[in-house]
C-alpha cells in the first residue's frame, strides 16, 4: 500500500505531535510538522506540493484558487473549526479535494474579551510590566466597569456569552447587528439598540460577527468618531472587521480611551506595524482559540477525519 504524507501546518506550539493519538493513522500516513508560517504562496506551493494530506489551523494559511491549482496531489484538507475565511471552498471542490473541519466543546474567546476589556480598564499587564521592571509603585488610574455599558455587536453564541460574563461583572449591556432583533435581544436579557446608539453610548464596544463580505469593513471611520473619548474598543472576532486605518487614525489622535485587538487583517502581526507603538492599544497574537483543550480537540478530531476519509466515510465535510 502506498503511503501518504499529510502536513500539518502552523503548530507554532509545538503540541500537534503530543496532543493526540496520531498511532490511529501512522500505519497508513507520514506526518510532516510545519512550525512556521510561510513567507508567501509561492513558498507554500513548493513545500506542500508533494503531499495529499493538509490539516490547517485556523486561517493562519490562506488557500486561495491558485493555491490549489499547485498542489496537484492534494485529496484531504481538514482545517481547525467550522469555518476557515482564508480557503477558497469552491476552489477546493473544484480540484476534487475533501475539505472537512473540527468542532469547538466550548469557546475560549469570550473570556479572553474580557480579559481584555479588564486590561484596558485596570491596566494590569502595564503594572505587572511596570513592577518586574523595578518601578516604585502605580502609575495608571484605571476605571470600574460595574454600572458602565457594554455594546455588543453581534448577538450570536459568543456574543450572549460575553453579555452574561459583563453582566456578571455589573455591567449594562447593549447590542446590534445587521440581522439583530429588539426580540432576540430581549430572550438573551439585553437591550437592543441602533447602531449609532451603540457606538454613540456605550462605554466598552466588543465585536463578535463573523467575517464576511457583509461584515468587512463593518467598523468604520465614522462609527470609530462617533464613540466617547473615554471609550474602548475590542476585537477579538477577525481584523479586516474594523477599518484598520481609521482605528489607528483615531487611536493616534486620542479620539477614544483606548482598543484592545485580538485579531488583525495580517497575520503574524508585522514587527514595523504602527500598532505595535501605540500606548493605547493591548494588542495580542490571535489568542481568542489557543488553549490547550482546544488544541487538543482539534488535533484528536483531525486524527479521526484523517482515519475516516482513508475508510471512505470522513467526518464533518465542509466541500
Amino acid at each position: 500500500m502506498t503511503r501518504l504524507r499529510c502536513a500539518i501546518l502552523d503548530d507554532y506550539f509545538k503540541l500537534s505531535l503530543t496532543s493526540a493519538d496520531w498511532s490511529k493513522v501512522t500505519d497508513r500516513v507520514d506526518l510532516t510538522v510545519f512550525e512556521k508560517p510561510f513567507k508567501s504562496e509561492a513558498e507554500a506551493a513548493s513545500a506542500l506540493k508533494e503531499f495529499e494530506i493538509i490539516l490547517a489551523m485556523r486561517e493562519r494559511t490562506a488557500f486561495p484558487k491558485s493555491l490549489f491549482a499547485a498542489l496537484p496531489k492534494l485529496k484531504l484538507m481538514i482545517t481547525s473549526g467550522m469555518r476557515n475565511a482564508a480557503i477558497d471552498f469552491e476552489a477546493a471542490a473544484a480540484h476534487n479535494v475533501v475539505l472537512c473541519g473540527t468542532a469547538f466543546a466550548r469557546d475560549p474567546t469570550a473570556p479572553l474579551a474580557m480579559g481584555l476589556i479588564l486590561e484596558l480598564t485596570r491596566n494590569i499587564g502595564r503594572e505587572s510590566a511596570r513592577m518586574h521592571a523595578g518601578e516604585l509603585w502605580q502609575a495608571h488610574l484605571g476605571i470600574e466597569i460595574e454600572g458602565r455599558t457594554l455594546g455588543v455587536i453581534g448577538l450570536g453564541k459568543l456574543g450572549t456569552k460575553v453579555s452574561k460574563l459583563a453582566q456578571a461583572f455589573g455591567m449594562n449591556v447593549i447590542a446590534w447587528s445587521p440581522n439583530l432583533t429588539p426580540e432576540k435581544c430581549k430572550e438573551a436579557g439585553v437591550t437592543y439598540a441602533s447602531k449609532e446608539e451603540l457606538f454613540s453610548t456605550a462605554d466598552v464596544i466588543t465585536i463578535h460577527v463573523v467575517l464576511g463580505p457583509r461584515s468587512r469593513g463593518l467598523v468604520g471611520r465614522d462609527d470609530l468618531l462617533r464613540m466617547k473619548p473615554t471609550a474602548y474598543i475590542v476585537n477579538t472576532a477577525r481584523g479586516p472587521i474594523i477599518d484598520e486605518t481609521a482605528l489607528l487614525e483615531v487611536l493616534q489622535q486620542k479620539k477614544i480611551a483606548g482598543a484592545g485587538i485580538d485579531v488583525f487583517s495580517i497575520e503574524p502581526l508585522p514587527v514595523d506595524h504602527p500598532f505595535r507603538k501605540l500606548d493605547n492599544m493591548v494588542i495580542t497574537p490571535h489568542l481568542g482559540y489557543a488553549t490547550e483543550e482546544v488544541f487538543r480537540g482539534h488535533y484528536a478530531q483531525m486524527v479521526e477525519g484523517i482515519d475516516g476519509w482513508l475508510k471512505g466515510d470522513p467526518p464533518r465535510k465542509l466541500a
